[in-house]
C-alpha cells in the first residue's frame, strides 16, 4: 500500500483488528469472520487500484497481517503440499479467502457475454438455494466496460467495479449474519420426538438448532459438562430455559449413556479438507464412544468453517493447550512432579467418526468436504 491518506487509514484499522487478535481480545469462529469482513470491506472501499491483480494483491496482503498476528497453536498441518502452523481462529484466512474468490468472480461476469451471466446464476442457484440477484449483474447493454490500466482515468478500473464488489462482500455478510437461522430451519427433519440426543460443551450452532427442533418435536437433552472448561454447564442451562428436557452429566459418563442415546449433536471449531474436523475437546470421546454403538454423529456448523487445511501428524487431538492447573493445581504436592498435565482445547475427530455435516447451505456427508472447499475458494488462495 502506498503512504496516502487513505492507505494510512487503512492501516490503522488493520492494526487494531492485529492488536485484538494477538491479545485474544476477540475470540469466536463467527465474532473474528464478521470482523475481518468488515476490515476487507473498508480496505476494499478506500483501495485504489488499475488492475485486478492490484486488487487481489491488496486484500492477500491484509489478509497475511491478520492471520500472522494470531497467537499460533503447536500443532501441524499442511495446506496441500507445504507445512506451516496453523492460526488459532481458522475463521480469519477463510474469510479473507471467501472474498477474494468473490473478487475474481464478479470481476470475471463482469468480463463474460451474456450466455456466461446465465450460467454464473445457475451455478449460483446450485450452491446457495437461490438465484443471484439480477440488479448486480447489468446486461450487456448497460455494462460499462472495464478497462484495466487506464492511464487517461487510472482510477476508472476501480471506480466501475467497487459498487459490484462491495455487494458482493454484503452477500459474505448477510450469510454470517443468518447462518443460525439457516442451519436450524431443518431441524425437525434431524431430531424426532422422543429421541435422546447427547452434546457436549457451549455451541452456539447446535444451542440455536436443538433449540428450534423443540418448536416442533419433544425430545431429551444430554450435556456432557466438559471439563476443566465446564461450558456444558452454559448449554445446559441455555436449553434448560428454553424448556428443553435437559440433563447434564460428567463427561466420565458419555460411554456408559451411549446405549440410550439416539443421536449425538456437536460444534465444531474448523473443518478440514479431509472432512474431519476440530472440536472442543472431549468431542472425539463422544464421537468414538458413538461409533461402538453405532450412534449416528451429526456436526452443526456454518460453511465458513471450511479451512483448506489437512491434519497428517497428530491423530487424536490438537496440541494446542490452555492452563494445565485447571485439570491438576500446583499446589498437590508430589505427584504435580511426577507427571505432565495437559489440557487440549480441541479434539481432532476423523472423518470416518462422523456422519453428516449440517451447514448453512445444505447438508454434506465427510466425502463432498472437499468438492465444497474447490466451490467455495479459490486454489491459489489455500496459503495466503
Amino acid at each position: 500500500m502506498t503512504s496516502d491518506p487513505q492507505s494510512t487509514a487503512n492501516q490503522r484499522i488493520v492494526e487494531d483488528l492485529v492488536s485484538r487478535l494477538r491479545r485474544r481480545q476477540l475470540v469466536g469462529s463467527r465474532a473474528t469472520a464478521l470482523e475481518t469482513l468488515l476490515v476487507l470491506r473498508q480496505v476494499v472501499s478506500k483501495a485504489r487500484f488499475s488492475n485486478i491483480d492490484q486488487l487481489v494483491n491488496i486484500i492477500r496482503s491484509v489478509g497475511r497481517r491478520l492471520v500472522d498476528a494470531q497467537p499460533k497453536g503447536l500443532y501441524i498441518l499442511v495446506t496441500y503440499i507445504s507445512y506451516s502452523f496453523l492460526e488459532l481462529e481458522h475463521s480469519v484466512g477463510n474469510t479473507v479467502r471467501k472474498v477474494l474468490h468473490h473478487i475474481r468472480e464478479e470481476y470475471h461476469t463482469a468480463n463474460e457475454q451474456p450466455a456466461a451471466e446465465s450460467s454464473f446464476s445457475i451455478a449460483k442457484f446450485v450452491l446457495q438455494g437461490q438465484p443471484r440477484k439480477q440488479a448486480t449483474i447489468p446486461s450487456s447493454e448497460s455494462r460499462v466496460p472495464l478497462k484495466e490500466n487506464d492511464p487517461d482515468d487510472p482510477d476508472s478500473f476501480a471506480r466501475v467495479l467497487k459498487p459490484v464488489l462491495m455487494e458482493a462482500i454484503q452477500d459474505v455478510f448477510d450469510e454470517l449474519e443468518t447462518v443460525y437461522d439457516n442451519i436450524s430451519k431443518n431441524a425437525k427433519d434431524h431430531i424426532h420426538s422422543d429421541e435422546i440426543i447427547l452434546t457436549l460443551g457451549m455451541s452456539k450452532t447446535v444451542d440455536s438448532f436443538l433449540k428450534a427442533a423443540a418448536h416442533y418435536r419433544n425430545y431429551t437433552v444430554i450435556v456432557a459438562e466438559t471439563a476443566p472448561s465446564y461450558g456444558g454447564r452454559e448449554m445446559a442451562k441455555s436449553l434448560s430455559s428454553a424448556g428443553i428436557s435437559t440433563f447434564l452429566v460428567p463427561d466420565s459418563s458419555i460411554y456408559a449413556l451411549m446405549s440410550r442415546v439416539n443421536k449425538v449433536i456437536l460444534g465444531a471449531h474448523a473443518i478440514l479438507a479431509n472432512g474431519g474436523m476440530f472440536a472442543t475437546s472431549g468431542s472425539l470421546l463422544a464421537a468414538t464412544a458413538a461409533r461402538s454403538y453405532s450412534t449416528p454423529v451429526v456436526v452443526c456448523a456454518g460453511q465458513f468453517k471450511l479451512t483448506p487445511l489437512w491434519n497428517l501428524y497428530h491423530e487424536y487431538g490438537a496440541l494446542d493447550f490452555g492452563d494445565p492447573s485447571a485439570v491438576l493445581c500446583f499446589d498437590e504436592g508430589d505427584l504435580v512432579d511426577k507427571v505432565d498435565v495437559v489440557n487440549p482445547y480441541y479434539d481432532y475427530v476423523r472423518p470416518e467418526l462422523l456422519d453428516v455435516f449440517i451447514t448453512n447451505y445444505g447438508d454434506h456427508p465427510p466425502s463432498s468436504i472437499y468438492r465444497l472447499l474447490k466451490e467455495t475458494y479459490d486454489d491459489e488462495d489455500n496459503e495466503l
